[in-house]
């Protein structure tokens, strides 16, 4: 009995110091015992800590597209004003190109119709006022229709002429 067993020596380990492995090993299992005992307490602060900086995100990231948004909409105001400006620069540019045509051609303006209208609203009032007037000439009848008619033709003069000679001349 001299000999001794592989389960013996196991056997004899186990109330002897563990080795520095076995420790390690132990100390991990000891680890994740306490883990399980506090595991829900450090999931839930872990959680709370997640959320916070999920919020923090969220705010950061919310004021950010708040500014973007803001600069874009300057921007396409000043542009749109640009584009105002300059569509009525070619509209000016066009109209004045076509006065210009319309001038050469001939062609009244607007103003010129508006004086004209004008002008006879005065001649209106003056022709109304005439007619209102006790004094007013009256408008010339048209002359009977016998003397109308073109006056008879007068006999025609004749105008003596001279009689060409039918005598040779001599050269």
């Amino acid at each position: 009995m001299a000999k001794s067993t592989a389960s013996d020596k196991s056997a004899a380990d186990n109330t002897a110091a563990p080795a520095p492995t076995h420790q390690i090993w132990l100390a991990g299992l000891g680890a994740m015992a306490k883990a399980q005992e506090q595991g829900s307490k450090a999931i839930e602060a872990l959680v709370n800590d997640g959320l916070a900086f999920q919020r923090k995100s969220q705010a950061e990231a919310q004021q950010r597209l708040h500014d973007a948004t803001e600069r874009l909409s300057h921007l396409a105001s000043d542009f749109g004003q640009q584009a105002t400006v300059r569509v009525d620069r070619l509209e000016h540019l066009f109209e004045d190109r076509v006065a210009k045509a319309l001038q050469r051609l001939g062609m009244p303006t607007l103003y010129d119709l508006q004086a004209l209208t004008e002008r006879v609203a005065q001649l209106e009032a003056q022709l109304a006022k005439a007619s209102a007037s006790p004094t007013a000439v009256k408008p010339v009848k048209p002359a009977s229709k016998a003397a109308v008619k073109a006056p008879a033709k007068a006999p025609a003069k004749s105008v003596a002429q001279p009689k060409a000679s039918r005598t040779p001349r001599k050269a």
